[in-house]
């Protein structure tokens, strides 16, 4: 906060398209998607009918113990994501919420179907599944929550995939050092484990951190032969970012647990699901002196505004994956990437995959800066002088554009980081 205070003010008063404007009227490229949640641009007319649409019947309806038409319409469409297979939907409101449903549902499950020692967690390193305490306990334990420890729930981890593992495919499940633990881990484990929780092909906030293609798909078949619940967290990968719909259709498998938020609702409002099975849902089925019941409930869940935006933002969405639009400006972030950044004095590293990136800064002649110099965030401050709003992370920036970007925004993103890196990083000390 002391950062924030000691530098000007940014107040953002209107969008269009892919770019915000402020009260003075300048213009700035939404590179960081209002925290990844864009999807057809600021101010789209489609989902703004929508919206004025709903607000013009009802704002709000309650789902504890009563239901409108929008939220069963977007139900019975979120199904589709995974061809009926998980067509159960709880709605919340934001990421942490939809996995927090999904760990409890596991946790819950497992006691009802007369299994109550199957209490423990696994997820990968590096993992960031939400802010939460249950989404804390289940994250990697960094500055982002360590100071937390005390009050979180124990959870395994395994390691990422290394970067030469990422280079090539998965062909077998033995094919990593990452598989070969997970391995170990569930072959002892096992039968005490509940579920599995995995941010599918990049973790965003550990940088952008990829997985190699086939990985969740051995990952899922590991959970497959010890019975344990997977949880694929797709609140950052969902909706386009990754090219797909979802990260689970591209790998080809279906998970007992599918977290949706972010882009669900295109950046309008805040709208959250977890879809699970129909094996998983008829566990909860009994009488209420039973004590099956899920207790779990928000006031704003399901709400029909975000609703209505997030099925007009999917008719929208399906034929521009389908056009290859974004597959077309995905291939265009990394070949600007590549030119901007490769063989630079001052990148570490940069990498991309779908419409995400990053690249990772350093001294030209040492390995790293004091933390205290805070390059990333000076950069992502220089950004601003050339019409970008970007979101540093430590020594990196965060390259994640809105869905609908277009050809020559692509390249004004990865220029703007380059002329702010430019000026900015060479005047930074290394000691």
């Amino acid at each position: 906060m002391q950062e924030y205070q000691d530098n000007p003010r940014l107040h953002l008063v209107r969008g269009e398209g892919s770019w915000l404007i402020d009260g003075e009227g300048r213009r700035y490229l939404d590179g960081n998607a209002s925290v990844w949640t864009n999807v057809h641009g600021h101010n789209d007319p489609d989902l703004n009918r929508a919206l004025r649409e709903q607000a013009e019947q009802v704002a709000h309806v309650t789902l504890l113990g009563l239901n409108h038409p929008v939220a069963t319409e977007l139900a019975e469409d979120l199904a589709g994501l995974t061809g009926g297979a998980l067509p159960r939907c709880l709605f919340t409101d934001n990421g942490s919420n939809a996995v927090e449903v999904a760990l409890k549902l596991s946790f819950q499950y497992w006691q009802l179907v007369g299994q109550p020692a199957r209490r423990g967690v696994i997820s990968m390193e590096g993992a960031y599944h939400g802010d939460t305490f249950g989404t804390m306990a289940v994250g990697d334990r960094s500055e982002f929550h360590r100071r937390f420890n005390p009050w979180l729930f124990a959870a395994q981890t395994f390691p990422a995939p290394t970067h030469s593992e990422c280079a090539g495919q998965v062909a077998r499940s033995d094919a990593t050092a990452s598989l070969a633990a997970l391995r170990a881990i569930l072959e002892r484990d096992g039968p005490t484990t509940a579920c599995l929780i995995l941010e599918p092909r990049v973790q965003g906030a550990a940088g952008m951190v990829q997985q190699p293609a086939g990985f969740v798909k051995a990952v899922t078949e590991l959970c497959r032969r010890h019975d344990v619940h997977l949880i694929l967290d797709e609140v950052f990968t969902g909706f386009g970012r990754l090219g797909a719909l979802t990260s689970a259709e591209t790998e080809g498998v279906v998970p007992d647990f599918l977290c949706l938020a972010k882009g669900l609702a295109a950046g309008y409002l805040p709208l959250a699901a977890t879809l699970t099975s129909e094996k998983v849902y008829e566990a909860f089925l009994g009488a209420f002196s039973e004590g099956k019941t899920f207790f779990h409930g928000h006031t704003f869940s399901g709400n029909p505004l975000g609703c209505a935006v997030a099925r007009a933002s999917l008719c929208k969405l399906k034929p521009m994956l389908a056009s290859g639009q974004v597959a077309e400006r995905a291939a265009l972030l990394g070949s600007e990437m590549e030119a901007a950044f490769a063989g630079h004095v001052h990148v570490c590293t940069f990498r991309q995959l779908g419409l995400t990136g990053s690249v990772e800064f350093k001294p030209a002649a040492a390995d790293c800066w004091p933390t205290d110099t805070r390059a990333g965030y000076r950069v992502a401050l220089a950004a601003r002088r050339h019409g970008l709003v970007i979101r540093p992370l430590g020594d990196s920036i965060l390259f994640v554009p809105p869905i609908s970007i277009q050809a020559d925004e692509v390249k004004h993103l990865v220029h703007a980081v380059r002329l702010a890196m430019d000026e900015v990083l060479p005047q930074l000390k290394a000691d």
